[in-house]
């Protein structure tokens, strides 16, 4: 059943995706601990706090901000949704240079985000997972 990206059943449900793959996942190298604050959400309050933390070796994704992030990244719900699911560092350079996403703090980690992600077939299919998962607003 499709969920609003970023809701807390989305969450839940993209967690468990990751969880199913997570033995053959490739780690991830570069620690990046990133809070992310999401405007004009269409539920809720309208302001979505969540946080991505790969310190670990794996992608951490949930609700909440993190204590001492390496940066905190503020954009509308439309640009996070776009720039998280298409996975496509363009769009995320472009709503950067356009002033859609303000980033404060370690710029350089945002930058190391791009090659941080593995780019394989499995990532490519949890991808696609988490797509399926994700409800559309209109």
């Amino acid at each position: 059943m499709p969920h609003p990206f970023l809701s807390a059943e989305w969450i839940a449900a993209a967690r468990e995706i990751r969880e199913k793959y997570q033995d053959d996942a490739p780690r991830i190298d570069i620690p990046i601990r990133m809070n992310q604050v999401v405007t004009k959400v269409p539920f809720g309050d309208g302001t979505i706090n969540s946080h991505l933390d790969t310190s670990s070796g794996v992608l951490v994704m949930d609700l909440g901000h993190l204590e001492n992030p390496d940066l905190t990244v503020t954009t509308d719900y439309e640009t996070a949704r776009h720039i998280f699911l298409m996975r496509d560092p363009q769009l995320g350079m472009q709503a950067f240079l356009s002033g859609k996403v303000r980033i404060d703090g370690d710029m350089t980690k945002m930058m190391l985000m791009q090659t941080a992600m593995p780019q394989t077939d499995l990532a490519d299919q949890v991808a696609a997972e988490i797509m399926a998962i994700t409800a559309e607003f209109s």
